[in-house]
């Protein structure tokens, strides 16, 4: 199915992202998870794409797996970066034949070691320019980043979006944020996004916090921001890991309430390839969804 589709049908709808795995064990650990969560009935998943295109193999692969084995739709990332204009299309190619309707197309990040993002020699340099060669030359249901906090490399929020509104005119036909913990900055940002004529669904992407030491990394290289009072909570239970990931999911449920509360299109979870706290939010929310619908039948 075309997310496209699944955005204009499914209420609630929830989608969780994979990042493709290393090992032989991590890789059957992963389908293992994808298996637990595909009785959520989740809208489509997706598989990220490695620092310089590292694990583009695995994302092909492992895409292949989940939609053709699991039976669940599946959205491949692809960036731009370290491929030639020849190695994107090589991609692009192979997930057509493999039956992949959906891609996310990224500029990527940098390499750790470089002062700041360089093309690939007749590459391309930004994720609109990907966007159109795909929206040009193939059939697929592209989708595109957001920042709400604006991107780490963006001078301001109003050059963000302008970035974004060339993704959407290029042909995106839905965007996903990146994590934050904040409903206020989506909603602002959903509300200046339509302002400037970004028509598309903006998907909030949610990741619950299930270690102290891994989302203070994951926000200074995203530059999300912790609510204070969500920060000292945290703070409080850092020696504690089982404290830590009980407010986490505890935290992402309200967080996820809200947000379809107040008309959000649905949920994207970056599950780091773990089921049990995405397993739990979900299970929660479904089961309010359904309390609902009974009492006010």
């Amino acid at each position: 199915m075309r997310i496209s589709q699944a955005l204009a049908t499914q209420r609630p709808f929830f989608s969780f992202e994979f990042f493709p795995p290393r090992t032989d064990e991590a890789h059957a650990h992963l389908l293992e998870t994808a298996a637990t969560l595909r009785e959520l009935r989740p809208a489509f998943v997706s598989v990220t794409y490695g620092a310089m295109g590292s694990t583009r193999s695995r994302t092909v692969e492992i895409s292949k797996q989940i939609q053709n084995e699991i039976g669940l739709t599946c959205m491949a990332h692809l960036t731009c970066v370290g491929s030639t204009r020849g190695d994107l299309r090589a991609v692009l190619n192979d997930l057509e034949a493999a039956g992949i309707e959906n891609v996310l197309a990224l500029r990527g990040d940098a390499p750790k070691d470089a002062a700041a993002f360089e093309p690939a020699p007749g590459g391309f340099r930004y994720a609109s320019e990907l966007t159109a060669m795909i929206e040009r030359n193939y059939r697929f249901c592209i989708g595109g980043a957001c920042y709400p906090e604006k991107h780490i490399e963006a001078p301001s929020l109003e050059d963000d979006l302008q970035n974004c509104k060339r993704k959407a005119d290029a042909g995106a036909e839905f965007l996903i944020t990146q994590l934050f913990f904040d409903n206020d900055k989506y909603f602002s940002y959903v509300e200046r996004a339509r302002a400037i004529g970004i028509t598309v669904p903006i998907v909030p992407g949610v990741m619950p916090i299930t270690n102290y030491e891994q989302i203070q990394r994951f926000t200074a290289m995203c530059g999300a921001t912790i609510p204070p009072k969500l920060l000292a909570e945290l703070d409080a239970r850092r020696d504690q890991p089982k404290a830590v990931e009980e407010l986490g999911v505890a935290y992402a449920t309200l967080q996820c309430t809200d947000l379809l509360r107040r008309g959000a299109p649905g949920i994207h979870f970056y599950t780091l390839n773990k089921s049990p706290a995405t397993r739990a939010i979900v299970s929660a929310l479904l089961a309010a969804t359904a309390w609902r619908a009974f009492i006010t039948r």
